[in-house]
């Protein structure tokens, strides 16, 4: 009897054990569990210590919510002006319901990746080949956009989709290499020439302001000398002025040192001029003086010395000088 009593409790305590192992449940960080009573959906265990009702609920669907990463596969795409390319990409995604993305959809991640894929042919397909290889961002985006809004109601959240690689034909991209080639020498050569259109320009406006400042300094130069001239000019005729007025006064100085003047500066003249000859002419200083004093003597005969007659140098009178009134 008491050996009977004995295993009636060892009974009780294993069924307890496994009622407890039954009922609680440890759900790791990262992960939703679904949990089906009779096969229906009743509620999500959230990550830690969980208690279920033992032998009537179980665990249905244990969805991974961290963001996973979905690798796309290359596949061929015709461009909309008939290029041929291989394309691939990446996916990232993130469970937000996981009762939704348990029981909407039947196997998520080939959901996902047939959408993204069928998307791609439809986004790249729409684009030409420049545009294509150009402008991956705005494929990126529109991709995103297209997929994301596609698995919204599986309970997901496409966070991102890249294109990894644009892969053309390799006869065109020998084509386009030599087109980049002639497309660089043709700016190449359109840089050498505006730079030479723009030199030309610069030495064209440098002549011209050379020959401005030469222009200015040519007529700068005129109005000096013609300056100087005049100021010359103008000492002339006062020199003149002062020497009539001496003459007219009776002062034959001045009429020797005007005369001795001019006559030195003939000499020079003649002496400097490109061509000179051979010339003779009285320049002893002796000859000079001697005409100087005969030109004295001449201005004495006119004007008179005192009201009276005078005797030149050498003892001879010169002939004396009538004045006739014109009629």
């Amino acid at each position: 009897m008491d050996f009977g009593l004995d295993y009636v409790v060892i009974g009780i305590v294993a069924l307890l054990i496994l009622v407890l192992f039954a009922g609680v449940k440890t759900v790791p960080q990262g992960y939703n569990y679904t949990i089906e009573r009779f096969g229906r959906y009743t509620r999500t265990l959230m990550p830690g210590l969980r208690i279920i009702v033992p032998f009537i609920d179980r665990i249905g669907a244990k969805m991974n919510v961290m963001e996973t990463v979905l690798d796309v596969p290359t596949q061929d795409v015709i461009t909309k002006d008939n290029a041929t390319v291989s394309v691939d990409g990446v996916a990232f995604y993130q469970v937000l319901d996981a009762a939704r993305a348990a029981y909407e959809v039947r196997g998520l991640e080939n959901a996902i990746l047939n959408l993204t894929m069928t998307n791609i042919r439809t986004v790249m397909g729409s684009m030409d080949l420049d545009a294509l290889l150009s402008h991956r961002d705005e494929i990126n985006d529109r991709l995103l956009k297209v997929v994301d809004a596609a698995a919204a109601s599986w309970g997901i959240k496409v966070t991102r989709i890249e294109i990894k690689d644009i892969v053309p034909p390799r006869d065109l991209v020998d084509s386009m290499g030599r087109q980049m080639k002639a497309e660089r020498e043709k700016r190449a050569q359109i840089l050498e020439a505006e730079g030479a259109r723009q030199s030309e320009i610069l030495r064209a406006e440098g002549e011209k302001q050379a020959q401005i400042l030469q222009a200015e300094g040519r007529r700068e130069a005129a109005f000096r000398d013609a300056e100087a001239r005049e100021r010359a000019a103008e000492a002339e005729a006062k020199a003149t002025e002062m020497v009539s007025q001496a003459i007219a006064g009776g002062n034959t100085q001045a009429i020797n040192y005007f005369v001795a003047q001019r006559y030195t500066d003939a000499l020079k003249a003649l002496a400097t001029a490109p061509n000179q000859k051979v010339f003779m002419l009285p320049v002893e200083a002796s000859a000079l003086i001697g005409s100087l004093g005969g030109i004295t003597e001449i201005a004495k005969s006119v004007f008179g010395s005192d009201g009276g007659s005078h005797t030149p140098a050498g003892g001879r009178r010169p002939p004396s000088v009538r004045t006739h009134e014109g009629a």
